[in-house]
Parts: structure tokens; C-alpha cells; sequence
């Protein structure tokens, strides 16, 4: 007899080289954070969320990505150039572009060096 395996939700630990700083840059980002003890806060955004972690090694947060799956990468391109990320919290982007794995999207690294990937998928045609 087969049991049902049901799924009620995954979460990333992303890692925080400034807690504060990263704490500050995610609301900005357009993330509320409902909730924030011994280190670890809880951010979400619709069903989407993920724990930032008081926690920091140079090598793992180098090589950690995010992936955000939303309607429009190109909205979401227009916020952060909004909110001025770049020259407010130092980070990197780099502008949307069309994917040959059938996608638009853009990376924002965040003030550890965790790269996201933020992207919406191309209507397939035909």
C-alpha cells in the first residue's frame, strides 16, 4: 500500500554577512519579514518565502543561488531600479534578458554575494 507524500512547503537558509543590512535589503526588495529571533528571520512574499540566517561563510554564500519565479521579471527589473539597490546596498545586477531555456530573467546578488536569479517563463508559441 502506497502512503501519500504531500508537500507542505520548502525553505532556503540564506546566508547573512550583515544580519541588519540583509534584513533591510530584502524589505526593500519588496519581501516582508514576519518574523525576526535568535538570528533567523522569516521573509515572504505572496507563497514564496525563505529564512535569512545570521550566518556567513565567504565560500558558500559565493556559490548559493536563488531562484524567484514571478509574473513579470521585467516589473520586478523596474523595482529595483526603483528602489535604487545597487547604489543603495552595493549589489550587482545584471538587466533582463530572453533565455534559450525559455525564460526572462535578470540576477540581483544580495549584500553577501548570494545570487538571484529573478525570471518569468516565455509563453510557448504555437
Amino acid at each position: 500500500m502506497s502512503v501519500a507524500l504531500n508537500v507542505v512547503e520548502i525553505k532556503a537558509f540564506v546566508p547573512a554577512k550583515d544580519f541588519a543590512l540583509s534584513c533591510d535589503f530584502y524589505r526593500d526588495l519588496g519581501f516582508t519579514m514576519a518574523s525576526n529571533e535568535d538570528g533567523i528571520a522569516y521573509f515572504l512574499h505572496g507563497n514564496s518565502s525563505f529564512l535569512l540566517q545570521q550566518f556567513y561563510v565567504h565560500s558558500h554564500a559565493e556559490n548559493f543561488m536563488m531562484h524567484l519565479l514571478v509574473d513579470d521579471a521585467h516589473a520586478w527589473w523596474a523595482h529595483v531600479q526603483a528602489q535604487g539597490l545597487v547604489e543603495r546596498y552595493g549589489v550587482r545586477t545584471t538587466p533582463p534578458g530572453e533565455r534559450p531555456w525559455g525564460m526572462v530573467d535578470f540576477t540581483l546578488t544580495d549584500p553577501s554575494g548570494v545570487l538571484w536569479r529573478i525570471a518569468h517563463n516565455i509563453p510557448r508559441r504555437g
